[in-house]
């Protein structure tokens, strides 16, 4: 049975695992949950307690949340160290950057869009400044980061959570020019094939982001 990928195309943490997928060439369906296919928001529903996307469907198995998704498919469906390392070290260290990039970069860009979700015209500017605060902090630990991470042509859990993370992060907070390493990862990124797509696939859904999506990227 081909694995089922249930997610939206503008949904960051779908891309996570959506890059995964397409990085590993692992077969699958794409199926968007959205108004028009309630048999798929039906399925996500069933699978966590909060009924979020994305969710992997492989035969019986429901797997959600973008990270344990990874690791399945790397458990399961990747037959090299590829995506997470098989030496334990080494995955410690991958598995630390992906919280870094979901905790730090991801989750706190979200806040600065739910600022804008609650009222569009008038948002807590106290929070958002707050935010974008510590989005510029974090930006300067990956600059020291990226000292020692060489940008590499293929994706690992690091990429899979590093793409989605900048590419939204930098449209709410743009990652200053005092931090050039970073800003040329984050092209970089936007390069790779599988996140490319990820890119070329969302393109259609700009008009609803809450802050206005820039005319770039």
């Amino acid at each position: 049975m081909t694995l089922a990928l249930y997610g939206h195309p503008f949904s960051s943490y779908t891309w996570k695992a959506r890059i995964a997928l397409l990085g590993a060439e692992i077969e699958h369906a794409f199926r968007i949950v959205d108004a028009d296919h309630p048999e798929h928001a039906q399925v996500v529903a069933l699978a966590g307690p909060q009924g979020k996307f994305p969710v992997l469907q492989d035969g019986e198995n429901l797997i959600f949340e973008a990270t344990s998704i990874i690791e399945y498919l790397s458990q399961h469906h990747v037959h090299t160290d590829a995506l997470v390392p098989s030496d334990p070290d080494a995955a410690i260290g991958v598995r630390m950057l992906d919280r870094v990039f979901d905790n730090y970069v991801m989750n706190i860009m979200q806040e600065v869009v739910n600022e804008y979700l609650r009222d569009r015209e008038n948002p807590d500017m106290e929070r958002v400044a707050d935010a974008r605060s510590r989005l510029e902090r974090t930006y300067a630990w990956l600059e020291g980061w990226l000292q020692f991470y060489p940008p590499l042509d293929h994706v690992t859990l690091i990429e899979c959570a590093a793409a989605p993370a900048l590419f939204y992060a930098d449209w709410v907070h743009p990652i200053p020019e005092q931090f050039p390493r970073l800003r040329r990862w984050r092209a970089h990124l936007l390069s790779l094939p599988p996140v490319a797509a990820c890119v070329e696939d969302a393109r259609p859904y700009r008009a609803g982001f809450p802050l206005g999506a820039p005319d770039r990227d």
